[in-house]
């Protein structure tokens, strides 16, 4: 729920979702919403436990930690457990390769989202990269918004499927094109339909040009919140009544973008 009147609460967003390695997560106490997912990005960018504890006496805190990774592997070394204050909750993911290491990467997703589960029955389950894992575990889905998620949200909703389902996006809070392909461009021309459709050569930012740039500019539409406060309200709202309880922001353009 949103605590201000800041031109963001026109969005409906629940949640904002800050990056440590961007910004200090204490930024979360700025911004007009009751509830903050942190990213994991390395162990060397995990928020110390004063800092979470502050967070969590003002915030509804979600950190996401990889099941995989030292620290965080809760079938091995589970240390950083311990440093996540009373209050802290969880976004269980298998974790982005580029934060884990050659023998992470080899280890079992599905033990691990089971073993973390029963130490915390209220986490979210992150489905990147393990739809159909994450699903069954029968916990919180946590979802990057794809082309196809408010369908898929349908489907999944039709089939039966009560728990909590949370969508993740980049939120860009303007119409203005080359804003918009500077801080969604790259982020989206990872993505495997959009690296298929763009051409070799292409620059994804605002340096785009012809069929380049028309691809970007439908795939920041499709997979990142874009436009208007009121139109970004749109498309939030379209989410939610295909299923979706939670729409989590991450402010692509800073902080600052969803302070104005």
């Amino acid at each position: 729920m949103l605590t201000s009147n800041h031109a963001v609460a026109r969005t409906g967003l629940d949640a904002a979702a800050l990056k440590p390695a961007e910004c200090d997560v204490r930024r979360a106490l700025e911004l007009p919403f009751d509830a903050v997912t942190i990213d994991y990005e390395g162990r060397e960018h995990l928020p110390d436990t004063e800092t979470l504890a502050e967070l969590a006496v003002e915030k509804d805190v979600r950190l996401t930690v990889p099941v995989r990774a030292d620290g965080f592997d809760p079938l091995g070394d589970d240390s950083l457990y311990d440093r996540l204050p009373e209050g802290v909750k969880t976004v269980l993911v298998a974790g982005h390769p580029a934060y884990l290491t050659e023998d992470e990467r080899r280890r079992a997703v599905a033990p691990r989202f089971g073993a973390a589960l029963d130490r915390e029955p209220d986490a979210w389950v992150g489905t990147e990269g393990v739809e159909r894992v994450a699903t069954a575990t029968g916990a919180a889905q946590f979802e990057l918004l794809t082309r196809s998620t408010a369908r898929d949200l349908r489907a999944l909703r039709a089939a039966g499927f009560d728990a909590t389902v949370a969508v993740y996006a980049p939120t860009v809070l303007t119409d203005d094109e080359d804003a918009v392909l500077d801080a969604v461009g790259a982020y989206v021309a990872r993505r495997k339909p959009v690296a298929r459709a763009l051409p070799e050569t292409a620059q994804p930012d605002a340096r785009a040009a012809g069929r380049a740039r028309e691809v970007l500019s439908a795939a920041s539409r499709d997979f990142a919140l874009v436009g208007t406060a009121a139109e970004v309200g749109e498309r939030v709202a379209e989410l939610k009544d295909a299923g979706a309880d939670w729409v989590v922001g991450y402010p692509a353009r800073g902080v600052e973008s969803f302070l104005g």
